[in-house]
């Protein structure tokens, strides 16, 4: 059987609900599934004292961060204002959880304690994309990434919303097999599991503002004519500018130029298609603006640093629900009195 893992859980005032759930969710399932406790989790404040989530919804925790006993590994969580959760002691405590080799991670915003304390230096990081700027700014050392979540080494780091869960799904695949994994996705009723190294959609108004309409014009009718891309000349008519004012606009906002910009949207468009349907590479191709396999091929190898085919190769097909549970239960251990399968209760 496997050995338990204890896993806290820090709760910061204001806390993103949603992204507490998702990132214990499947380590329940894990549990349920395989038949075996796998993991156990604890909520934690640092003064023992109950929080509120964003939403409101007031949580007692378990432990303080002095009365927790021994973890495995903790997540910090974070939410609206976490700047304002810095303190000496919950510095000083994560600083004492590192040193002890002990797996730091932390969901939404809960990365800026993580930095405070020290302990990301040399890791790659990230949080969710409304915190991005103020973190590069106030910790410019960081390897700080726009991806979905990162996980390097002992520290796991994610953006917010449903991500974790993603997270914690990797990390269950890492830790024991990818039959669970894919279990637990099929149960939550999950399309996939994504990719760490996917990136956040950061909406446009929060990288320019509400200032710049005709940007945003602009890109908003490219994002609804990826199949048949307009022309610059098009676009530009379409808003009442000048060519060379749109060029200026994305040269100015959006450092690059809006024919890159555009492929880059084609191309992200075209990588989930490749990941999540069954197409023909020609097909997407097609679907996506362009004119030729080979071209699509080309641009997309540059773009992503291998071509369409062995990115679709390198991921596995998703298995059906049933297959996945066979192998699963194939794996857990007979009963040593009994010598027969124990199948573990599934609920959601």
């Amino acid at each position: 059987m496997s050995q338990t893992q204890r896993v806290g859980f820090l709760l910061i005032d204001n806390f993103t609900m949603i992204s507490l759930a998702s990132a214990i969710e499947p380590l329940r399932m894990a549990n349920q599934l395989s038949g075996q406790p796998l993991y156990e989790w604890v909520m934690l404040t640092e003064t023992g004292a109950p929080v509120r989530a964003s939403d409101q919804i007031l949580v007692t925790p378990d432990h303080s961060i002095q009365d927790c006993g021994k973890l495995d590994m903790v997540i910090l969580c974070g939410g609206v204002g976490v700047v304002n959760a810095r303190s000496r002691a919950l510095r000083i405590w994560v600083q004492q959880l590192a040193k002890r080799r002990i797996k730091l991670g932390a969901v939404c915003t809960g990365s800026y304690l993580l930095a405070d304390a020290g302990v990301l230096t040399g890791y790659r990081c990230t949080l969710h994309w409304e915190y991005m700027a103020s973190f590069k700014e106030a910790f410019p050392q960081l390897e700080t990434s726009n991806a979905l979540y990162c996980i390097d080494r002992d520290r796991l780091t994610s953006s917010g919303g449903t991500v974790p869960m993603d997270m914690m799904l990797h990390l269950i695949e890492k830790e024991h097999s990818s039959a669970l994994s894919i279990a637990i996705c099929d149960m939550f009723l999950c399309e996939r599991i994504r990719e760490g190294q996917e990136e956040q959609r950061v909406p446009l108004r929060h990288m320019v503002g509400t200032a710049q309409p005709k940007l945003a014009e602009v890109v908003a009718l490219m994002e609804a004519n990826l199949e048949e891309p307009l022309t610059l000349d098009e676009l530009a008519c379409y808003v009442a500018l000048s060519r060379r004012q749109v060029e200026r606009l994305f040269q100015r906002h959006v450092k690059c130029s809006p024919s890159r910009y555009y492929l880059n949207l084609r191309l992200k468009r075209a990588r989930q298609l490749l990941r999540q349907t069954s197409l023909s590479i020609i097909d997407i191709a097609t679907a996506c603006g362009f004119v030729s396999t080979p071209h699509f091929s080309k641009c997309y190898r540059e773009n992503f640093g291998m071509p369409p085919r062995d990115d679709r190769c390198s991921r596995s097909a998703p298995k059906p629900l049933a297959p996945v549970l066979t192998d699963l239960l194939m794996h857990i251990q007979l009963d040593s009195a009994k010598s027969e399968p124990t199948f573990a209760s599934v609920t959601l």
